[in-house]
C-alpha cells in the first residue's frame, strides 16, 4: 500500500491492476486507518481515472456476497447521490412503477449520502429484512417481480473503509462507485450522476460491460430526470440533452420535488405516490425516469411506449402491489 500511496504522491495515476490491488487491500483490512485515509483524500485532490475507476470496481465485485438470483435479467435505477437535492425518493420509486410493469429489478442501495432517507432508510422504514437468504431474495423477485439488496449487507469490504469515510465527512470516490458495483450485476441500469464529467466516466466504463444502460446528470444538478430544466442523457446510441417539452411533459420547479426532513414524512410521500395521492410533478418525475428505465429492459420500447407503461403501471396500482408484496414475502 505504501508502494501504491507513492506513486499517486508523486502526482501519477494507477494501473487497472494497482487500483484493483488497492481497493483489494482495503477491502480485506490490509490497509490502516492512515493509509486508507490518504488514499481517499487523493481523489478529493484531483479526478479518477478511467482505468482506476474499472479497478476498484472490479475489485469490490470480486469480494462482494453473490446474492445468486439465477438471473443477470435485471434492472437496476440507481443514482450516486451527492446532488445535494434533498428529492423524494424518485429512484425508489421507479423501481416499483418498472417491477409493476412486469420487469424483474434488482435494486442496489444504501442509506441517505445527499438527502433525509436513502432507499435503504425508506425500507427499514417499512420493515424490509436486509439479511434476507438468496431464496427469499429469488422469492421476492419472483412474487413481487423486485428484490433489494442494502450495500452494507453485500459488500463486507466496505466496512473497513466505513468509519474512516465517516471521519472524514467529506464525499469520496465510494460515493460513485455504488451505481457501478450492484452484486446481482445486472444487465440492464438507469444510473444518475451528479456530475457531467463523471455521466462521460460512466458511459466510457459502460460500453465496456455490454449491459443496456441510460446514464443521466440534470444540469442544475440532479442526479435523475428532474424535468425541472434541461438533462443530459448518455446511452449506447450517444449523448444528447433533453428537455421536459422534448419528452412530452411539463416543466416543474424544484420546490416541487422536495423530499421530506424526516424519515417518517418521507415514507408517507412514498406512499402517497405509490397510492395515487402524489402531485402532478411527483407522479411525472416518477414516471419520466421508470420510462428510462423500462428502455434499458426492452429496448424495442419508444419512449412514448416505455412512459405509457410507467404511468399504467403507477395508476392501476400494480407498482403499490409490487410494493405490498415484497414487503409479505
Amino acid at each position: 500500500m505504501k508502494q501504491i500511496l507513492a506513486t499517486l504522491f508523486d502526482q501519477q495515476t494507477l494501473t487497472h491492476a494497482e487500483a484493483h490491488e488497492a481497493m483489494s487491500r482495503i477491502g480485506n483490512g490490509g490497509a490502516n486507518a492512515a493509509e486508507t485515509a490518504a488514499f481517499m483524500s487523493v481523489y478529493r485532490m484531483r479526478p479518477i481515472t478511467v482505468p482506476e475507476l474499472a479497478g476498484f470496481r472490479d475489485a469490490l465485485l470480486e469480494l462482494c456476497r453473490d446474492p445468486q438470483l439465477g438471473t443477470h435479467d435485471v434492472v437496476d435505477i440507481v443514482g450516486t447521490g451527492g446532488d445535494g437535492k434533498n428529492t423524494l425518493n424518485i429512484s425508489t420509486l421507479a423501481c416499483f412503477v418498472v417491477a409493476g410493469a412486469g420487469y424483474k429489478v434488482a435494486k442496489h442501495g444504501n442509506i441517505g449520502v445527499s438527502s433525509v432517507t436513502g432507499s435503504a432508510n425508506i425500507l427499514a422504514h417499512f420493515g424490509y429484512d436486509f439479511e434476507a437468504s438468496s431464496d427469499k431474495l429469488r422469492e421476492q423477485l419472483d412474487r413481487a417481480n423486485i428484490c433489494f439488496l442494502h450495500a452494507a449487507a453485500f459488500h463486507p469490504a466496505m466496512r473497513h473503509a466505513a468509519p474512516i469515510r465517516r471521519e472524514l465527512g467529506v464525499r469520496t470516490f465510494f460515493n460513485i462507485l455504488g451505481p457501478l458495483v450492484n452484486p446481482a450485476r445486472p444487465n440492464a441500469q438507469l444510473a444518475g450522476v451528479f456530475s457531467v464529467e463523471l455521466l462521460r466516466l460512466y458511459n466510457y466504463l459502460f460500453q465496456q460491460t455490454g449491459t443496456r444502460y441510460a446514464i443521466v446528470h440534470a444540469l442544475d444538478g440532479y442526479d435523475e430526470i428532474s424535468l425541472t430544466g434541461a438533462a443530459k442523457l448518455a446511452t449506447p446510441a450517444g449523448e444528447r440533452v433533453v428537455t421536459a417539452e422534448a419528452l412530452g411533459l411539463t416543466t416543474h420547479a424544484p420546490s416541487d420535488l422536495a423530499g421530506g426532513s424526516t424519515v417518517d414524512e418521507s415514507a408517507k410521500l412514498f406512499l402517497d405516490v405509490l397510492e395515487g395521492r402524489g402531485t402532478l410533478a411527483q407522479r411525472d418525475v416518477v414516471t419520466v425516469n421508470a420510462a428510462l428505465a423500462l428502455q434499458c429492459s426492452n429496448p424495442v420500447f419508444s419512449f412514448e411506449e416505455a412512459l405509457a407503461a410507467a404511468r399504467e403501471s403507477l395508476d392501476s396500482g400494480r407498482a403499490r402491489e409490487s410494493f405490498r408484496h415484497l414487503l409479505n414475502v
